[in-house]
């Protein structure tokens, strides 16, 4: 699939923060609400540097895999908060390129709207694919959020500000939330909704668990 390469990487942090403000007011509110084909994006670090990028693509209706890649590389950006995306994104560009079909929603491990500056990494690979992306979170960045109901399916706001940025999001019964936010041509509705259909059995969607258990294991 293609890529829009719209910015060079930065190698600094002056020149992240101008690339995602340049970038943010390209983000999508809106976007379709069902979709065939989706993908997992993951990243798993060997050490403080080398790192496995693997994109898993699953049919929506199945769960099972249609196509997975996996990319080799070490990250150049420094640890920021805010800007941690800058680290991944070169590999997982790299593996989305040579994927042979072209999925219908990214499912990102990480976050979209709920970020600092509102552009974190589902926003950013939203932009750069044009495809529908989505963030889903092990724990809380920004904003703030009351603890959801017990049962699956509840969920709170993640308030930032005077915005809603996401919600905390309960996918099984009595365990712990996941965090969810959208990144690009999706809303937050559709968000909780295909997060909870992707996720039947544990707590993180089908395809970040499999991209994780890829970039581990390579299989």
């Amino acid at each position: 699939m293609r890529v829009n390469q719209l910015h060079p990487w930065p190698t600094s942090v002056a020149e992240a923060e101008a690339v995602q403000d340049r970038l943010r007011v390209h983000v999508e509110r809106s976007g379709p609400t069902a979709f065939a084909l989706v993908a997992g994006l993951d990243v798993h670090y060997h050490g403080d540097d080398e790192l496995t990028a693997a994109v898993v693509v699953l049919d929506s209706g199945t769960l099972s895999v249609v196509e997975q890649v996996t990319v080799h590389g070490r990250t150049t950006f420094p640890y920021v908060p805010g800007l941690f995306a800058f680290r991944e994104l070169p590999a997982l560009v790299e593996a989305l390129e040579r994927l042979t079909v072209t999925p219908d929603l990214l499912v990102c491990d990480g976050y979209g709207l709920a970020h600092p500056r509102g552009f974190g990494l589902a926003c950013h690979l939203g932009v750069l694919t044009g495809l529908p992306s989505l963030g889903v979170a092990k724990t809380p960045f920004v904003g703030t959020h009351t603890t959801p109901g017990r049962e699956r399916g509840s969920w709170t706001p993640i308030v930032l500000g005077d915005s809603t940025v996401g919600r905390a999001l309960r996918t099984q019964r009595a365990i712990k939330p996941v965090y969810v936010s959208p990144g690009h041509r999706i809303d937050l509705d559709t968000v909780t909704d295909q997060v909870l259909r992707l996720a039947p059995r544990f707590r993180l969607p089908d395809p970040i668990r499999k991209a994780d258990h890829l970039a581990r294991h390579g299989t």
